[in-house]
This record gives structure tokens, C-alpha cells and sequence, in this order.
């Protein structure tokens, strides 16, 4: 005769619901967004400032645009005028919060405001790359391409550097888009939205020639033809560029062949 105690009915459930709670534990709580405060986005035109405008115009959400259409030196009066001790743009205000950076503004709208969106997910295998290229266009593209318009504008240059130069950074992003249709992944994501602009520096200022590069010519006809960044423009860029930064007469030869 099978006797059954209370003990070892008691075993018997454990048993079953440890696997029921690692499952529970192993799958991704759905995070809610917290509801949006008022945002400020103060801007110059043709500036980093476009990436959070076109962010909030991907995400349909609501934002005040503060800037002095065709007047740089106006525009940046703004934002001086909010007393940051780090007068930059964008420059942009949450709330009651001041925030700098054009990364961890969108990195902060995204998961507070709008999680699950435009970024793939934590557990996709797309997530490393998505957040090394959020990180890249500014840790490592953003940084050479400048500090090689600087230098090469002031001594231009007959030999490209033996380590990493102007080339070498965008030719690592033409590499990525020739087996991904994006970056981070098989989705557009805000990823995309860092990139471009230090993409658009790299030939708008003559580091790299636009031809060497045909996957990341393609993906930039891909991102402008998007209505939200058509919208950006309307808003942020309704006159174009102004002042352009002048490119450089002389770059060192290429490399590749």
C-alpha cells in the first residue's frame, strides 16, 4: 500500500516548480515606460543634435526644439543661457534633469521611455554589436576622424598612420555593413541613428573617398529616404548645413587596393 504523508507531497511539488521558476527566472521581465516627461532639445544645425530629434521622430514622441534658425552663435547663446557648467549640444532637458551627450540621452529615452524599442533584445545575439556600435561612433569613429581633420588640416599628411587612422575606422564599419543590412543587426535600431553622423563627416570633410566605401554610400541612402528622418530635417535642417566645416585639401594615399 502506497502511503502518501504530507512531506512527500510536498517533495513532489518541489520538483516540479524548481524548473517552473528557473524558467520564470531565465525569460526577460517586460519592462513598462515611465511616463514621459516634458523634453527640450537644444540644438545647432547640422550638429549631433539631429540624432535625438530624429530618435523622437522615430519613437513619435513629443519634444521642444529650441534653436535660432540660421544663426549658429544665437543658438548657442541658448544653452548657455541654462547655466550648465558643460555648455554643449545637444544639450537637453528631461524633466528637471540637464543632460549632455547625444548616447546616453538616447540610451536614457530609450529605456525609460520607450523600452523594447529600436534596439534589439538583451538576449538576441545582435545586442553586443548593437551597444559597440551605439559606443563606437563616438569612442573610437567620431574621435579619429576629428583628431585626423585637425592635424591634417594644420600639416597635411603624405603617409597614412602604421596604426589607426581616419580609414582604417570607417573601413571596420564597411566591413560590418557587407554581411548586415545594419548596425547591430538585421533591424534599424538607434545604433543606426549614432552612426551616421560621423559616417557623413568621414566624406563630407575628405578623410575617405565616398567611393571605397560602397556599403556604407548604400545604407546612407537608406537612412535618409526614412520619413522620420525626412521629418528630422524639416525641423532641424530646413535651410541645410550652415557653417560647414571646410574639408581638407590633402589626405594621405590609400592603402587599399
Amino acid at each position: 500500500m502506497l502511503r502518501i504523508t504530507t512531506a512527500s507531497l510536498a517533495l513532489v511539488a518541489a520538483a516540479f516548480a524548481v524548473p517552473q521558476l528557473a524558467q520564470a527566472q531565465s525569460e526577460p521581465a517586460q519592462i513598462a515606460a515611465m511616463p514621459m516627461p516634458d523634453v527640450t532639445i537644444y540644438h545647432l544645425e547640422g550638429r549631433r543634435s539631429e540624432r535625438v530629434v530624429w530618435l523622437m521622430e522615430e519613437l513619435g514622441l513629443p519634444y521642444e526644439l529650441e534653436y535660432v534658425r540660421g544663426n549658429l552663435a544665437a543658438s548657442m547663446a541658448k544653452v548657455h543661457a541654462l547655466g550648465h557648467e558643460m555648455p554643449m549640444v545637444p544639450t537637453v532637458v528631461i524633466g528637471d534633469q540637464i543632460l549632455v551627450e547625444s548616447g546616453a540621452i538616447i540610451e536614457t529615452i530609450l529605456n525609460r521611455y520607450a523600452p523594447g524599442k529600436l534596439g534589439p533584445a538583451r538576449d538576441s545575439e545582435y545586442y553586443p554589436e548593437y551597444l559597440m556600435w551605439m559606443h563606437y561612433a563616438e569612442g573610437s569613429l567620431s574621435a579619429r576622424l576629428f583628431s585626423d581633420y585637425r592635424a591634417w588640416r594644420t600639416n597635411p599628411p603624405t603617409v597614412r598612420s602604421r596604426l589607426v587612422d581616419s580609414e582604417a575606422v570607417v573601413q571596420f564599419s564597411e566591413n560590418y555593413l557587407a554581411k548586415n543590412p545594419y548596425f547591430g543587426g538585421a533591424e534599424f535600431s538607434a545604433a543606426d541613428i549614432m552612426m551616421l553622423f560621423p559616417l557623413n563627416v568621414a566624406t563630407g570633410l575628405n578623410l575617405v573617398e565616398t567611393k571605397k566605401f560602397p556599403n556604407i554610400a548604400a545604407w546612407k541612402e537608406k537612412m535618409q529616404s526614412r520619413p522620420a528622418y525626412q521629418r528630422m530635417l524639416a525641423a532641424a535642417r530646413p535651410d541645410g548645413m550652415i557653417g560647414n566645416l571646410p574639408p581638407i585639401s590633402q589626405r594621405p594615399p590609400s592603402e587599399r587596393k
